[in-house]
């Protein structure tokens, strides 16, 4: 197949890549977006069915296109989040290449070569936008699960339905371990849920959703250059939250209501019994703790702004957890049929082939800049500033790096840092 050209290559059709695509429109710079299946393809797929956005829609918002529905402080569906993208992708008349999977990215002279299943594109500059959740994490310590008990991850999990009969593990405790924990328990199955380190949140404070508080306050605009130890920080777990249409809350006690016994963190299964922590009391503790912190931010930020609207504080009754939780779990032998390992993501750039990945799979950059000339990362966990977590932190994201990346075409001496 013939070369094509182009000066940039988009990988990626999602929320990230689309708003990088109207960022270099707006810049008048030639482009095109490649996407391995259609628009959204990770909304798509790999999503169970019942999942809404945890955050309201009013901040679904993307470059040149704010959210105008009749409901914005709802939780979109994920249906609705696929409607929403493809849409968005009309509003940037994104050139979108789709059916078309990267192979490998390497450097030549002058730019980049990408290879792809449908031909070659040669480009000066490339954006990774394929996002950051796109393998799940599952632990070394999965080699332990005996023959008989399934494994599934949040990415191959679709409804209670499709489990087979008896108990599940859930492993994790962020947002995807303490929905999928609900549900099945809801369900009618006995539910365990490990948790080690967590973020907990109310839903809403003082008549406000959480994410208008870390909006209006700026957590939400802390950028990455400002945080003590940002891998670590890029590696939090998300807030036990669940986007609902009544706004209810959802954590580790909310839980316990439901029937999910709660246990510490899972170090390792020897001869097929499941080994936990006995650290639990201290890790809740530490979650409340770190919530009381950051209510006690939102009061003092509406209490200099004049914005407490004349609602007091009520703050959430601290969770309760057993004294002595169990300390192991024979899967077999107490009838565990299934282990959902909701312990995270990771980023799948096994076709860059340029020395910007680290030992541990993990493109190494400042603020989405990498050290190769011309290549940039997007779409990823606090890559700019906390919001850039969630969709509309593409909106500033991709402003910034187009701004670089126009800079560095330009060959302008200043391109050697993101503008602030």
């Amino acid at each position: 197949m013939a070369q094509k050209h182009t000066t940039t290559v988009v990988i990626g059709a999602g929320h990230s890549g689309l708003a990088m695509s109207y960022r270099l429109r707006e810049r008048g710079i030639d482009h095109v977006v490649l996407e391995r299946g259609q628009i959204a393809d990770s909304w798509r797929h790999g999503r169970w069915d019942s999942l809404r956005l945890l955050t309201p829609n009013w901040q679904a918002e993307l470059p040149g296109a704010r959210y105008s529905g009749t409901d914005p402080d709802g939780y979109l569906t994920m249906p609705e989040v696929v409607d929403h993208i493809v849409d968005y992708a009309r509003i940037a008349s994104a050139p979108v290449v789709s059916s078309t999977a990267v192979e490998r990215v390497s450097a030549i002279d002058g730019g980049y070569r990408v290879q792809t299943d449908a031909g070659e594109w040669h480009a000066k500059t490339v954006v990774a936008a394929t996002g950051a959740c796109t393998l799940p994490n599952i632990p070394a310590l999965a080699d332990g699960v005996p023959a008989g008990v399934r494994q599934l991850s949040p990415l191959d999990y679709r409804s209670p339905a499709m489990l087979d009969d008896g108990g599940v593990l859930v492993v994790g405790a962020s947002a995807s371990g303490v929905q999928l924990a609900e549900e099945i328990a809801l369900s009618g199955r006995r539910v365990v849920i490990s948790t080690g380190e967590h973020v907990r949140m109310p839903r809403t404070y003082r008549g406000h959703d959480i994410f208008w508080w870390m909006h209006h306050a700026g957590v939400l605009d802390e950028r990455y250059d400002e945080v003590d130890d940002i891998v670590r920080a890029r590696h939090v777990p998300s807030p036990q939250l669940i986007g609902s249409p009544e706004r209810r809350e959802l954590h580790l006690g909310t839980l316990q209501d439901h029937g999910v016994e709660v246990v510490g963190r899972l170090g390792m299964i020897r001869d097929g019994v499941a080994l936990f922590s006995g650290g639990l009391a201290n890790v809740t503790r530490l979650a409340d703790l770190k919530q009381e912190r950051l209510l006690d931010r939102f009061d003092e930020w509406a209490l200099q702004s004049g914005r407490a609207d004349g609602i007091p504080p009520h703050r959430p009754e601290p969770v309760t957890v057993p004294a002595q939780p169990r300390l192991k779990l024979d899967l077999v032998a107490e009838g565990i049929s299934t282990i959902i390992w909701a312990t995270g993501f990771t980023a799948d750039y096994s076709w860059l082939d340029v020395p910007v990945v680290d030992r541990k799979g993990r493109v190494v950059h400042d603020g989405g800049v990498t050290e190769a000339k011309g290549l940039y990362v997007l779409g990823t966990s606090l890559l700019r500033r906390r919001r850039s977590t969630y969709i509309n932190g593409a909106a500033q994201d991709s402003d910034d790096l187009a701004a670089h990346l126009d800079a560095t075409l330009a060959g302008d001496s200043r391109a050697a840092r993101v503008p602030a």
